[in-house]
């Protein structure tokens, strides 16, 4: 299960690289289009431009924590890392007890007492009973998957608050906000009526 888990974090460090960096210019652009806008993704924030919710989801798609850091959010990048790294930690436990149980059902079941002192606790106490090892190796199995499945739904969660958190960040929340009728007339109707005005910052609608 470790080399499948190290194959799956391979295979998604590959897909998120040809994704960000492998792009090919497209006909009738420059053909260094695809080197600038990859160099925007990794280039310094800059402080006067607009928040990119693809750059900020591109980041963290590639570092967790790195699309945070861009939307300035620093405070959320060790609840990221709180988040992968106690599901990195319970995978690699789980993968020790699994190569323990699987050691100690297979010198259970090989009908030879003389290496019965290699099967550790607690797996010696029942070792007279080697299906209980089985089924706590099952077990353990079933819960190294689980382990990988909440870690990649923990990196797109990284990703998915890093683009929303760039998209909430081009949003309004000036405290001037009003609502109001206004007088009209509309000549499509042929009538005069009354609009309400909701106004944010400094537009109006008309």
């Amino acid at each position: 299960m470790l080399k499948v888990f190290t194959f799956m974090l391979f295979l998604g460090a590959v897909f998120f690289y040809n994704a960000v960096l492998a792009q090919e210019p497209v006909p009738g652009t420059s053909k260094d289009s695809s080197v600038k806008k990859n160099k925007k993704i990794f280039r310094k924030a800059d402080p006067d431009l607009a928040y990119n919710p693809r750059i900020a989801s591109y980041r963290s798609a590639i570092l967790p924590g790195w699309g945070q850091a861009t939307n300035k959010k620093i405070w959320k990048v060790p609840v990221v890392y709180a988040a992968l790294g106690t599901t990195t930690y319970i995978f690699f436990r789980n993968v020790k007890q699994f190569n323990e149980a699987k050691a100690a059902y297979a010198n259970a079941i090989d009908g030879d007492p003389t290496n019965d002192y290699l099967i550790p606790q607690p797996y010696f106490s029942v070792k007279d009973q080697p299906e209980r090892i089985k089924t706590f190796r099952n077990e353990v199995r079933q819960n190294i998957d689980y382990t990988v499945l909440f870690f990649i739904l923990f990196w797109g969660l990284n990703v998915v608050d890093a683009t929303v958190d760039a998209h909430m960040k081009t949003f309004d929340v000036t405290d001037d906000l009003s609502l109001y009728l206004k007088p009209g007339y509309s000549q499509l109707a042929n009538t005069n009526g009354i609009s309400l005005i909701l106004k944010i910052g400094n537009n109006h609608s008309k």
